[in-house]
C-alpha cells in the first residue's frame, strides 16, 4: 500500500509491519528482536496483543514494554528504511504520563545504583596487598 506525496516526491507508506516499524523507530536493534518482543506479548496495538506481521497505520496507539520500562506512544509516521535516531523520534509521540513514569523509574534506578555501588575487582596494587596480608608470616 503506497501513496505518493502531492509534491511528487518519494512514495509514502500508508501501513507497515509492526516488527519493521519497531526496528525503524529504533526501539529494537534488529527486526528479529522486535518480532520476538511482539510474539512475547511485550507490544500491544490499541490495547490488543498483536503478531509481528500486523500492519500498523498512522495514529495507532502502541504500548511497548522493554527492560522494565513502558512506553505509551502514538504513531505519527512510517519509514520504509531505518534512519538516524534524530529522525526516528519523529515517527512517534509519547504520552506525557508515560514519559513522566519512565523518568521517575530512571531516577529511582540511578538512586538505587548510587546507594548500592557494584563491587569491582581489585586492581593489581590491591591484589598484592591482599596477597601480603593473607600470606605474611
Amino acid at each position: 500500500m503506497r501513496k505518493t506525496k502531492p509534491t511528487g516526491g518519494k512514495p509514502e507508506l500508508a501501513a507497515q509491519r509492526l516488527d519493521k516499524w519497531l526496528w525503524a523507530a529504533r526501539f529494537y536493534k534488529t527486526r528479529r528482536l522486535a518480532a520476538e518482543a511482539v510474539s512475547g506479548g511485550k507490544v500491544h496495538i490499541n490495547g490488543n496483543r498483536a503478531k509481528p506481521s500486523k500492519d500498523i497505520k498512522i495514529f495507532d496507539k502502541l504500548s511497548i514494554s522493554k527492560n522494565s520500562f513502558l512506553w505509551d506512544i502514538t504513531i505519527l509516521g512510517i519509514n520504509a528504511r531505518r534512519r538516524p535516531a534524530k529522525e526516528a523520534v519523529l515517527l512517534y509521540q509519547e504520552d506525557e504520563a508515560s514519559l513522566q513514569r519512565r523518568l521517575e523509574q530512571i531516577a529511582f534506578k540511578k538512586a538505587s545504583e548510587l546507594s548500592h555501588p557494584k563491587a569491582e575487582r581489585p586492581n593489581k596494587k590491591q591484589r598484592r596487598q591482599i596477597h601480603r596480608f593473607k600470606y605474611s608470616d
